[in-house]
């Protein structure tokens, strides 16, 4: 009987504490709606027009047309994909910049936010005021969005890929900062304690005890990190910061349809062949093939 009177209790507290929750959250969902001043009714009768601007970026292609090559003149055929692609000589090497930047913003972003990581963890070795100063410091930059960052050097370095290297690359600084020194503060102590015991320096200590322990979760980030600044590298093209995006926001702005298409097309592609190599290499690192 006792069981069973503690067990009703229980019970009641659980049901008692989701229906609490359930409201809270139903009530910050219709708050955020309102806010936001989300209406299915718009988007209902805006659904249309989405529908015509996509169904315009369809290229006219024809079956008859399609493998041909140019004509007499010289000029690609209409309808063929020879004419569908006439900018791809400019939009490949654009992508492979995008992929360049991404790449370089992850591996010099990856090399600082170590070094960082171990001033910022709670069982690193570094004084208490420092840890809180960087901890700070890195906050700031993870908080600032990478289209703010982009903005703000394209307006001081003007319109190129510079602007949108350093701005992946502070953001970057900041995100993987967080995620590695939470990583280094959940390794075990007693390789630590171990190594102190023998009298190792604090520099052995992270090389021989931390390192190890974090080296698969940091590759992995790492590798994740670069799949998230090649999207976010498409995206600050729009704001001037070079590569692939310019080249979207230039045809979206030039009324070029036909290659807003094919360019979404190269992005959406070379995204899920980044998305799967690096899956492979974090699967990889992890289970300790790499």
């Amino acid at each position: 009987m006792q069981f069973e009177h503690y067990y009703q209790q229980v019970r009641r507290k659980q049901k008692t504490d989701a229906f609490m929750w359930s409201g809270m959250f139903m009530l910050l969902y219709l708050l955020s709606g309102h806010f936001a001043e989300f209406s299915l009714r718009q988007i209902i009768n805006n659904a249309p027009s989405l529908f015509d601007y996509i169904y315009d970026t369809i290229p006219d292609l024809s079956w008859q047309h399609l493998f041909a090559g140019r004509d007499e003149a010289g000029h690609a055929v209409p309808g063929s994909l020879i004419y569908w692609g006439y900018r791809l000589h400019i939009q490949i090497p654009l992508l492979w910049e995008t992929i360049n930047v991404a790449m370089a913003a992850t591996l010099v972003s990856s090399a600082v936010a170590i070094v960082l990581a171990f001033l910022c963890a709670s069982n690193g070795y570094a004084p208490a005021s420092v840890r809180v100063g960087v901890r700070s410091f890195v906050a700031f930059l993870r908080t600032m969005p990478e289209l703010a960052w982009a903005v703000m050097f394209v307006m001081a370095f003007g319109v190129g890929t510079f602007p949108g290297f350093v701005a992946l690359t502070l953001h970057s600084i900041g995100s993987l900062t967080k995620l590695f020194y939470e990583s280094i503060e959940t390794i075990s102590d007693k390789p630590v304690r171990g190594l102190t015991s023998c009298g190792s320096s604090p520099i052995q200590r992270i090389r021989f005890a931390f390192w190890p322990q974090v080296k698969p979760t940091v590759l992995s980030f790492v590798f994740l990190r670069f799949e998230v600044n090649f999207r976010s590298s498409t995206i600050l093209g729009l704001v001037g910061a070079g590569g692939i995006g310019q080249e979207l926001m230039t045809n979206i702005s030039l009324g070029r349809n036909d290659q807003v298409s094919i360019t979404l097309m190269l992005i959406i592609i070379v995204v899920g062949i980044i998305d799967s190599l690096s899956g492979v290499l974090r699967r990889k690192v992890i289970s300790g093939g790499a």
